[in-house]
């Protein structure tokens, strides 16, 4: 199986366009070859924390919303990041998997909230798994990725493959991208996929750098640091 690693630089509080600049990454991802194309994290908003809180209308109504068409009609697989309403007040930082049907196939809300986010979002209770084409996946979006114990959990329930939905900005970004994902590859023996923010986002410059790591650390494709583009690499089936 081929899996996308995406990267792209969001319309600030744009799902209309943030949605159609994804599905573009996803047709290219699709022309590579890829069955599953990986998104970073508020892929559909950017990081903008304060137009969130304040615009509720920017928020996923719930894995149906049509805002999302465009991506469960690219003919691949997509895990894609956004703001969820949820049961109580504050929505999740949600990643919700379709399969290439365009089938709502499972949604993770991000455990671990980083700073400023708590008390803005609702924290997720339970890890996010699926299976597709005879491989395993877990999910985890951004500062999740900084506690071990997920991804130890992911491999000890027969993960092959660790899906990360983040954003990692230039400066200490850089550094801590470099040494995180292939730190969980090689301690818990899992291929990890890295999307990534490139150019602005919210307060923050992403570093770009989507990538693939093989469970002993290798890097196996990465995108560039300039511009949306999509990293892929191939992954063998269970």
């Amino acid at each position: 199986m081929k899996i996308a690693a995406a990267q792209l630089t969001c319309v600030p509080a744009d799902v209309a366009a943030n949605s159609a600049n994804a599905a573009a990454l996803a047709a290219r991802a699709r022309g590579q070859g890829a069955e599953l194309v990986v998104f970073p994290e508020f892929t559909l908003t950017g990081y903008e924390l304060e137009a969130l809180a304040a615009d509720p209308g920017l928020w996923l109504a719930d894995a149906e919303d049509p805002r999302l068409d465009g991506l469960r009609s690219a003919g691949l697989a997509v895990a894609v990041n956004a703001a969820l309403r949820t049961a109580w007040p504050l929505p999740a930082i949600a990643t919700l998997v379709y399969d290439a049907d365009g089938a709502h196939v499972t949604t993770y809300a991000k455990q671990h909230l980083y700073q400023h986010e708590q008390g803005a979002f609702a924290a997720g209770t339970a890890d996010g798994r699926f299976e597709l084409g005879g491989v395993r996946f877990s999910l985890g979006v951004c500062f999740d990725n900084h506690f071990p114990d997920l991804a130890g959990r992911a491999a000890a329930d027969g993960c092959a493959v660790h899906l990360a939905s983040s954003l990692y900005g230039t400066g200490d970004g850089i550094a801590e991208r470099a040494t995180v994902y292939p730190g969980i590859a090689k301690e818990q023996g899992l291929y990890v996929v890295l999307a990534n923010h490139v150019g602005p986002a919210g307060p923050w410059t992403g570093c770009g750098g989507a990538a693939v790591w093989s469970p002993d650390g290798t890097l196996l494709a990465e995108a560039g640091t300039e511009g949306p583009d999509v990293a892929t690499a191939d992954i063998p089936a269970a």
